[in-house]
């Protein structure tokens, strides 16, 4: 019998736990694990942390710096599972100020090295604004790797390359799932899935032109999407599809290869180019604010959460 397919997938792609699921990453082994403002509060409202959250948002001295001490806090439970990196989200009200942007990022920094936990292990994460690439840009010449993520367009791929950010998290089943919106009689399985497209492409263009930025497809709706990128860079998976992924044992093969560098990278984008191609591109501007206003909302219902147990 064939070895399952998640562990036929780490030979060829680095596997990363999209979750703040201590259990699920004790039982999957992923190589880094990253998170967001909702991994973050699904994690938060486990009933074993309560106390310790508690104790956490009593000690905070605003509902920012217990946001901030929450997200570490877990993040450093994680750090002490996984050998690589982990993500750390930016709170999404941020994603349009650069200036605020690098002064939480700093911030978040500098609260890992209270827990130990050196800048090489942790990736801060941000939304692929104008703003949040320009930030990134920053934070990547002071020595803090940066995560850009609700990628949904080549542009926004084009600007994070040329600022030099260490990894981008391009979205692959929010594409399809505006495609079947906009089109819900089209055929988008297998090749033809549109968030499968996107990544390949921006997968190809960085190799093809020797850009150092890691590619981390995200955001998937089926097992199907994850095997057909198997070679990418890494890939970031639920635990119910790292679980699926488990539990079967086909055979698979790579489907996306490094190839050596033959052109020069293309010309930077200005900020006009880059929003340009970003207004005459709908779904990624539809699925980024949609991103932003979701990762707001569950920030929101966190800040709730933590102002009760503040006050309990």
């Amino acid at each position: 019998m064939a070895e399952d397919l998640l562990s036929q997938l780490k030979t060829m792609s680095t596997v990363v736990a999209d979750t703040g699921d201590i259990e699920a990453i004790r039982r999957f082994e992923p190589t880094d694990a990253t998170t967001n403002p909702s991994l973050i509060l699904q994690a938060a409202q486990h009933e074993g942390r309560r106390e310790r959250l508690a104790a956490i948002a009593r000690e905070a001295t605003d509902i920012d710096d217990a946001l901030d001490a929450v997200a570490v806090e877990i993040g450093s439970e994680i750090c002490s599972l996984v050998p690589g990196y982990v993500s750390t989200e930016v709170s999404a009200r941020l994603s349009f100020d650069t200036e605020a942007t690098l002064t939480r990022a700093r911030a978040l920094i500098e609260r890992y090295e209270r827990h130990g936990i050196g800048p090489e292990r942790i990736l801060i994460k941000i939304a692929s604004t104008w703003e949040g690439i320009r930030a990134a840009r920053q934070l990547e010449r002071e020595g803090i790797h940066c995560n850009l993520t609700l990628l949904f367009s080549f542009a926004q791929a084009q600007a994070c390359a040329d600022a030099g950010v260490t990894l981008v998290s391009p979205f692959v089943g929010r594409i399809l799932d505006w495609n079947r919106n906009k089109w819900p009689d089209a055929d988008f399985s297998g090749d033809n899935d549109p968030g499968v497209k996107s990544v390949k492409r921006i997968y190809e263009h960085y190799k093809g032109h020797g850009y150092r930025t890691i590619v981390m497809g995200a955001s998937f709706r089926n097992t199907g999407e994850i095997l057909a990128l198997a070679g990418c860079d890494r890939l970031t998976i639920s635990p119910a599809l790292l679980a699926e992924l488990a539990e079967s044992h086909e055979r698979i093969e790579r489907l996306l290869s490094p190839i050596d560098a033959e052109t020069s990278p293309p010309e930077p984008q200005d900020e006009g180019e880059f929003r340009w191609e970003m207004n005459e591109d709908a779904m990624a501007t539809e699925k980024l604010a949609e991103g932003i206003r979701k990762f707001a909302d569950d920030q929101r219902k966190l800040e709730k959460l933590l102002g009760e147990l503040r006050q309990a």
